[in-house]
């Protein structure tokens, strides 16, 4: 069976026992609550529901998976260990001779591939930061906290240790070795790609960059237990086992965890990333439920996987549903209409036109920032300021999105330890909230996401300044308070 067979958009949500009404009323929370979506996709039966993107976001563009990578790297194990060239049993210590110590700790010596798998590795937390050169040397060389394959402890390095553990078997990158015979079997992108540790390897922990389709079509292949259609593209022993309970982690607030796969209540399991990136799926309902997002910092943040399954999966029917004429109207006039939402609040105050183009001096503060204005044009605005890498200019719209660059250029690219100098593609609206306070909001979307917040109030001559980040390894300038006067 040819994929696109496999993985194609249903008639109606009806016909695969979803009513309309109820996708309809979850997108409706999802705006009303404010809560940052890039994209969804309800997959029944093995066919597409529904798919949507908030624009600027569409379904062709790639997207940061974060720690759904993780699972990626799990089933490239799978995959090897259905070859023969590697056992869970195996010890990865032996697989890194040049990593290792002049003394290896003996909890780190016998620490084997399920043990990693499982998240259950001998240390507390993740053995690098983003300073150290290589990521795989500080596994093996930090000091362990207890035995292996013991207690659950999220660590990414378990997850580095993998990939560079099957790239070192296949001699190519993980994305790579799984290709030919898993991921362009099931449409994967060809285009889609991982980021890389310091050491040159793939990110397996958190780098891979795919749309959401993808991400949909690898869980819906475990979910179906390795088969895509009526082709095997994945160990089928294997991937029940991955997706299986395999160690507890229950007095965390979960349901257990296989390999660097989570399981879900109703019997589930689910691929998890940063920001809210989920392939949650539920084989006894033959129900997936995927999305991108980006909701770091947001208290409202977690709570996708809470709506979903307050707004859809208790209406899920196993026989196909009476067509809802309406309801499927309303759904198509919303999924068109979806679009990142600007930051609330009104579009003009009286303290506008006193402040626009007024540079302000700031005194000494955590962001560096040494000077400053505002500047106000129809719907349009610029913050201008100038901090330690010197004039910047950020674009913003107000009561509207507006995409540009975020003028900051110090940071990551493709590879972490490497600044390229670049400036990564963002979202920036504005909007005042009374009448002399400008909130900006400011989304990052690129290789990275994270969000920054800012208040500017104004007070006669003065001006004050907060400013909050989200964001993992970046945005780091833009955190604190600030005050200062007109020039």
């Amino acid at each position: 069976m040819e994929s696109e067979n496999v993985f194609s958009q249903a008639s109606s949500p009806e016909s695969l026992g979803i009513p309309s009404r109820a996708i309809l009323n979850f997108l409706q929370r999802i705006d009303a609550e404010r809560i940052g979506m890039h994209g969804f996709l309800l997959v029944r039966h093995n066919r597409i529901a529904a798919e949507g993107y908030w624009a600027p976001w569409t379904a062709e563009r790639k997207h940061r998976m974060y720690s759904v990578s993780k699972s990626f790297v799990a089933l490239a194990v799978g995959m090897l260990i259905d070859e023969g060239r590697l056992t869970l049993d195996d010890r990865v210590a032996d697989y890194f001779p040049d990593k290792l110590p002049e003394t290896l700790h003996p909890w780190l010596a016998v620490s084997t591939v399920r043990d990693l798998l499982t998240m259950a590795t001998a240390h507390s937390s993740t053995s690098y930061t983003r300073d150290d050169p290589d990521w795989v040397w500080t596994f093996f060389n930090r000091i362990p906290s207890h035995p292996p394959g013991t207690i659950f402890s999220y660590d990414t390095a378990a997850t580095v240790v993998l990939t560079a553990t099957v790239e070192r078997l296949a001699g190519v990158p993980f994305l790579e070795y799984m290709r030919p015979a898993f991921l362009d079997r099931i449409g994967f992108s060809p285009d889609a790609w991982c980021m890389r540790t310091p050491e040159g390897g793939s990110w397996g922990g958190s780098g891979v960059i795919c749309t959401l389709r993808d991400m949909a079509s690898v869980a819906l292949a475990c979910m179906n237990g390795g088969l895509w259609g009526d082709e095997r593209v994945l160990p089928e022993a294997y991937v029940r086992a991955a997706t299986a309970k395999q160690i507890d982690n229950t007095i965390r607030g979960n349901s257990g965890y296989g390999y660097q796969i989570w399981r879900e209540p109703e019997n589930g399991f689910s691929f998890r990333g940063m920001g809210s990136q989920y392939a949650i799926c539920f084989p006894d309902r033959e129900f997936l439920f995927a999305c991108i997002a980006d909701t770091q910092g947001a208290p409202t943040g977690s709570t996708i996987p809470d709506v979903m399954r307050a707004e859809i999966y208790p209406h899920l029917s196993d026989a196909p549903l009476p067509e809802d004429r309406h309801a499927q109207a309303a759904l198509r006039e919303k999924m068109e209409r979806l679009a990142v939402l600007p930051i609330p609040g009104k579009r003009d105050a009286g303290m506008a036109a006193q402040v626009t183009g007024v540079w302000y001096a700031l005194e000494d503060n955590p962001m560096g920032i040494t000077r400053m204005r505002l500047s106000f044009q129809g719907d349009r605005g610029t913050w201008e300021y100038s901090n330690g890498q010197g004039d910047n200019a950020l674009h913003f719209g107000i009561g509207r999105v507006l995409a540009g660059k975020f003028p900051q250029r110090n940071y990551f690219g493709e590879q972490i330890g490497s600044s390229p100098g670049i400036e990564y593609e963002c979202l920036a609206s504005a909007a005042w909230v009374d009448e002399q306070t400008l909130n900006l909001e400011v989304s990052i979307t690129d290789i990275y996401l994270g969000g920054l917040r800012a208040s500017f109030a104004f007070q006669g001559e003065e001006i004050s300044v907060f400013m909050t980040k989200q964001a993992e390894w970046f945005l780091d300038e833009y955190n604190g308070f600030a005050g200062g006067k007109r020039l």
